[in-house]
């Protein structure tokens, strides 16, 4: 496929290049929100900053104007993952693309540049600190450049979650090429990370497309961590045999859950950086590959993972902030279909982030950033309002009503006077010296007989007893909820001692109401079961012959995929199977009508998707 020379004015027409290429080749009949705008800016050579959320089609914004203007597009991406698999994808499509990154040998990066300076390729991926050696600049020098597309441009920011130091130096494409079109892109940026996105890459003059950040599609629940396991395997039983994430903060519990998990009859495979290289690429490929894998992994895995049919990611630990939970959860549902977010967090979760921050290396005004992450990340969790209001505020974005979506929604949550539990919470703190965690002061509170208690003659303190009405869960939902509100802070220095704020002095006097949101309890699983604990990975239809045609072409498609050595989504989507079985297309001409059926696939695969529907 070849660039073309074109007047972008044509491209609002509605038989223009771009829409041909769109129909043809991606085999989609209409642009999404500002794509054609964007397409349109950059094929009059014009720099753009997108943001998109995931699975709002930020590829194409870029794919198509390489096609489109003369010479290759360099598509800069820090993931060796996403690399292949948008490459496998738009090979499948016929595009000419290639990626350049450490996974390759000498050899095939020798081949790869070659083909570069022949001209015989459309799209070229490169990770950022290949782009900026001296040899690669050198190359792109003697090469003709259609466009520069600066992905996951969120990891310019020094402040984010996903920092990459190179990517602070691509402003030398600019100063080099300053005749080449930019486009920026990315899915996670509140507002200061915008700012310096413009600022480090030097974007002042492009023009902002930034659609809402809203996943309609995903559910938003969470719960207070009382016993993690059973609160674990009760979520997971309702995903029996779906694909999804696990995240947990530390290796060893990434280990622990998936050797449990198995043991509990999931497929869960482990993840993280300290297993052998070869059996994490073997897991890779069996989550990218096979339908319901749970990958129990630390929060590095999934940046930049395209599997479309996550149905739903699970936090067993709290996320440091609420932009790295966006982009975590932000890996579930990219297909537009329903998937859910869940949450299992704890005090305990908080004074560990909370050291993990005060122990980095980092400079003090990080640290103070990352503090206040951190504050607005438990605010979200303990918010009575819509969840999605709360989490796209965080980006800027004002969402007009309750969701309907989130548990807030679903089951608002009751609320209770917690005035005069919170001044028995605050007085225990103080009589205890302002040196303990909440364990402690808990115990002091409901009368605990313990070595600790009797060590401090804690046993002789006016707060000791005074509790005994609250059982430890609901304490430690009060000490939990006087933290989120700024009552109470943590001292992370004095390892997690609990110490009153200026707004305590209110609570105390009772000049100041406190009221708090009940924590659901533990549900069993005999509770929550769904009849037989039936996978729920397909799609529901509204008769079986439609479902059966659904089975028979993913029973296709995963025969196709093994013979190529792909994942089953880069040959077709679910959203694409679930048309094509509704559609039910009795020639190929019905075919080419489907969404996500271009020319290319309806040459390679349409005889064989018509015998299967003939045959189901």
């Amino acid at each position: 496929m070849r660039g073309l020379l074109l007047d972008p004015h044509t491209l609002a027409m509605p038989s223009s290049p771009a829409h041909d290429l769109l129909r043809r080749v991606f085999g989609f009949n209409a642009f999404r929100g500002p794509q054609q705008q964007i397409i349109q800016q950059l094929c009059a050579g014009q720099d753009c900053l997108v943001l998109m959320p995931t699975g709002g089609g930020k590829s194409l914004c870029y794919q198509i104007p390489a096609l489109l203007r003369e010479g290759v597009g360099i598509v800069v991406s820090p993931l060796i993952a996403l690399m292949q698999d948008q490459v496998e994808a738009l090979k499948q499509l016929g595009v000419r693309a290639a990626y350049l990154n450490s996974s390759l040998s000498a050899e095939d990066a020798a081949n790869v540049e070659q083909q570069l300076m022949r001209a015989e390729l459309d799209l070229l991926y490169v990770a950022p600190e290949r782009l900026l050696t001296p040899r690669f600049l050198g190359r792109l020098e003697q090469a003709r450049v259609a466009l520069f597309a600066i992905d996951e441009a969120h990891c310019v920011s020094q402040w984010g979650h996903d920092f990459r130091r190179e990517y602070r130096e691509l402003k030398i494409l600019h100063e080099r090429w300053p005749d080449v079109p930019r486009v920026a892109l990315t899915a996670t940026a509140d507002p200061p990370t915008q700012r310096e996105i413009v600022e480090q890459l030097g974007l002042q003059q492009a023009q902002r497309f930034v659609t809402s950040f809203d996943r309609a599609n995903i559910r938003y629940r969470l719960v207070d961590k009382q016993n993690l396991k059973a609160q674990l395997r009760v979520f997971l039983e309702q995903h029996r045999g779906e694909t999804g994430i696990v995240y947990a903060m530390t290796r060893k519990k990434v280990d622990e859950l998936a050797l449990e998990l198995r043991a509990q009859g999931f497929a869960a495979l482990p993840y993280h950086a300290g297993m052998d290289a070869k059996e994490r690429s073997t897991h890779l490929q069996r989550f990218l590959r096979e339908d319901g894998i749970v990958m129990v992994a630390t929060i590095a895995f999934g940046m930049g993972i395209d599997k479309p049919d996550v149905r739903f990611v699970a936090h067993v630990d709290l996320p440091r902030s609420l932009e790295g939970y966006y982009q975590e959860t932000g890996r579930a549902g990219r297909d537009g279909e329903p998937a859910e977010a869940w949450l299992c967090y704890g005090l305990g979760d908080v004074v560990n982030q909370a050291q993990m921050i005060q122990r980095s290396e980092a400079p003090e005004e990080r640290k103070r950033v990352e503090r206040r992450k951190l504050d607005a990340m438990l605010g979200y969790c303990e918010t009575v309002r819509c969840r999605r209001q709360v989490l796209l505020a965080s980006f800027g974005e004002t969402y007009p009503q309750p969701c309907g979506n989130c548990d807030n929604c679903l089951q608002p949550p009751e609320t209770w006077d917690a005035g005069v539990a919170a001044q028995k919470a605050l007085s225990c703190v103080y009589r205890t010296g302002q040196r303990f965690g909440a364990g402690h002061v808990i115990d002091v509170l409901r009368g605990a007989d313990t070595a600790r208690i009797r060590q401090f003659a804690h046993q002789s303190l006016s707060t000791w007893g005074i509790g005994k009405d609250f059982d430890d869960l609901r304490w430690r939902s009060v000490f939990r909820q006087l933290v989120a509100a700024g009552i109470l802070k943590v001292d992370i220095e004095q390892f997690g001692a609990l110490q009153l704020t200026d707004s305590a002095r209110a609570v105390l006097r009772g000049e100041s109401a406190v009221r708090m949101r009940k924590d659901a309890v533990v549900v069993s699983l005999a509770k929550t079961a769904r009849r037989g604990n039936e996978p729920r990975h397909l799609p529901t239809f509204d008769d079986a012959d439609t479902e059966a045609r659904f089975v028979a072409l993913r029973d296709l498609r995963l025969r196709l995929a093994k013979a190529q050595g792909v994942p089953p989504y880069v040959i077709f989507h679910d959203s694409t199977l679930r048309a094509i079985a509704e559609a039910a297309p009795e020639d190929l001409d019905e075919l080419a009508e489907v969404s996500g059926v271009g020319v290319r696939k309806l040459e390679r695969y349409g005889d064989d998707v018509l015998q299967v529907l003939w045959e189901a």
